[in-house]
């Protein structure tokens, strides 16, 4: 097999450009912070043959089976590390807390939920070096007070630090997407835990911005907010205004007031 067809149900987009491919392998500054990486969705492995030259030991996943043909016969040391199935059904953390490091070009299509499992495992995964729209890519890292600012932003900057590293136009992939891509890294932060209740954290976030145009007053009446807050100049705002540390306080404000009705 000399080459793989790109499958648009499986939103393939194979970059082509080498230069690229290794300036996302350099992007990965996670040393003596862990020993593997996982690669998602390497295709056709234009990313891979420069994580190999990486003193890491690196774990590919692939749900094509014709690329995980292509990647055996043409990366054949890495044969036995490759695992043929769905990233967001395997679980990786079964066995072992080994600290994880993730890389890729992910698919648009499943991208949010790539990062959704990227925080239900934000304690084994120190790094994320990624390729994604530019779009979703800005949003992650976009600070308070930017439209662009919602739910996965205030969710992943809780716990990582996240930098837009740079943009990737359509002609350097096959076949090109309809819109730019972007390069980003999400660090691990010194936080081990919220100092909330943390699911309750994820709910009040989560109520904020699906009414992103109504106060918070409003948006967060779907999680029962008492009714002693209703005055408390924190509502007043928009979602889109708080920082994780203003959503973390209004959490424990919250909390309290539940609990001693």
């Amino acid at each position: 097999m000399s080459s793989v067809r790109p499958k648009k149900h499986l939103g393939q987009h194979f970059l082509k450009d080498l230069s690229i491919a290794e300036r996302i392998a350099d992007g990965l500054t996670g040393h003596g912070e862990y020993n593997t990486i996982l690669e998602i969705g390497p295709g056709t492995g234009v990313l891979t043959q420069f994580l190999l030259k990486k003193e890491f030991e690196t774990w590919v996943v692939e749900v094509d089976h014709e690329s995980i043909d292509y990647l055996k016969k043409h990366y054949s040391s890495l044969s036995d590390r490759i695992i043929s199935g769905d990233f967001l059904k395997h679980n990786f953390f079964a066995n072992t807390g080994t600290p994880l490091a993730v890389v890729g070009n992910f698919p648009y299509n499943i991208s949010s939920q790539i990062f959704f499992k990227v925080l239900d495992h934000h304690q084994e995964i120190p790094e994320v070096v990624c390729m994604i729209q530019k779009e979703v890519a800005e949003r992650l890292a976009s600070p308070p007070g930017n439209k662009t600012y919602g739910i996965l932003s205030v969710l992943l900057q809780a716990y990582y630090d996240i930098e837009y590293l740079f943009t990737v136009k359509p002609n350097v992939f096959n076949p090109p997407p309809k819109v730019d891509s972007g390069v980003i890294r999400l660090k691990r932060n010194k936080i081990k835990a919220l100092d909330c209740d943390e699911a309750l954290f994820k709910r009040v976030v989560k109520a904020g911005f699906q009414m992103r145009r109504k106060t918070l007053r409003n948006a967060l009446k779907a999680i029962n907010l008492p009714a002693e807050l209703s005055d408390h100049p924190t509502l007043a705002l928009r979602a889109e205004t708080l920082s994780v540390n203003q959503f973390v306080a209004l959490t424990n404000l919250i909390s309290s007031c539940q609990q001693s009705t």
